[in-house]
């Protein structure tokens, strides 16, 4: 696949062991920078320093602490870490099935692709038996030292596994502007209403959004390669201040759907322009 492995072991389902290997099913894109020394350009590197002897440390003699209230520190080695029950240390055990709605998306951390290590059968049984089902597995996995929560569903012809946030790590939205008496009238609501309509499709191709940013800052450094100091950036709509809200609804409707008649307009054209255009006719030999 081009990929490395980042964990291995087994999904347990009931009796079935279906042995695995698990790959980070994203990476990022963002561009990468090293903090310098502006006049020189040297890298700044950072040491790492006892606070209270002033001595640089080396990773051998480096532990975990856990700070108390009173100050003190309790001291934990890489043995006490080994030590702790992990019985899914290897094992990606299945809990249950539920329908995928039942888990919010807030819940998902990392996805991760699943390829079988050596019986492909017992893993294709299992990813075709949740597509049939529409249900997710609920299991439990250990990655990167610590048990996490987590789905295993199917995405294309792989199984995936979303690692998930433990339900006390997920915090409670409140935000006292929420409780204010806010009075929304049925036109306002019908425009809303229209508004999502005229910008609704059928399906999700992301293929034409972009990374703007990225871009822009790609650009900038290759005019810092090539001896330009300056980059002149695109003009872009300037945001103003929503004042009246019915208007900017009504607005927006009219400009989403002008933006979905114009690839359409366009098509018309095309296809009447091809039908005038002159055809080249053979000559009888």
């Amino acid at each position: 696949m081009g990929m490395r492995a980042i964990w291995s072991g087994a999904v347990s389902f009931g009796l079935v062991s279906i042995a695995v290997k698990a790959y980070s099913a994203t990476e990022d894109k963002d561009v990468r920078f090293h903090q310098v020394h502006r006049s020189d350009g040297g890298r700044i590197r950072y040491r790492k320093v006892c606070e209270i002897d002033g001595e640089e440390v080396s990773s051998g003699e480096i532990a975990k602490g856990y700070p108390l209230d009173n100050g003190e520190t309790v001291i934990l080695e890489s043995e006490d870490f080994d030590n702790l029950p992990l019985p899914t240390a290897h094992t990606i055990e299945v809990l249950e099935f539920v329908p995928v709605e039942q888990i919010d998306s807030v819940r998902y951390a990392k996805a991760y692709y699943l390829e079988p290590k050596s019986a492909t059968k017992p893993y294709i049984l299992l990813r075709d038996a949740l597509t049939d089902s529409g249900v997710v597995a609920v299991v439990k996995v250990a990655m990167r030292q610590r048990e996490q929560l987590a789905t295993l569903r199917r995405y294309e012809d792989v199984l995936v596994l979303n690692t998930m946030k433990w339900p006390d790590e997920v915090r409670s939205p409140r935000f006292d502007s929420l409780n204010e008496d806010i009075s929304i009238s049925s036109k306002e609501m019908e425009m809303a209403r229209s508004l999502i309509e005229s910008m609704t499709t059928a399906t999700f191709d992301d293929s034409e959004y972009h990374d703007d940013y990225r871009i822009a800052l790609n650009k900038l450094i290759d005019a810092k390669i090539a001896g330009d100091e300056t980059v002149v950036a695109e003009d872009g709509e300037q945001g103003a201040e929503v004042i009246d809200l019915m208007a900017a609804l009504q607005a927006s409707v009219k400009k989403a759907k002008e933006s979905r008649t114009e690839p359409a307009k366009k098509s018309a054209k095309a296809k009447k322009a091809a039908k005038r255009a002159p055809t080249k006719r053979r000559k009888a030999g």
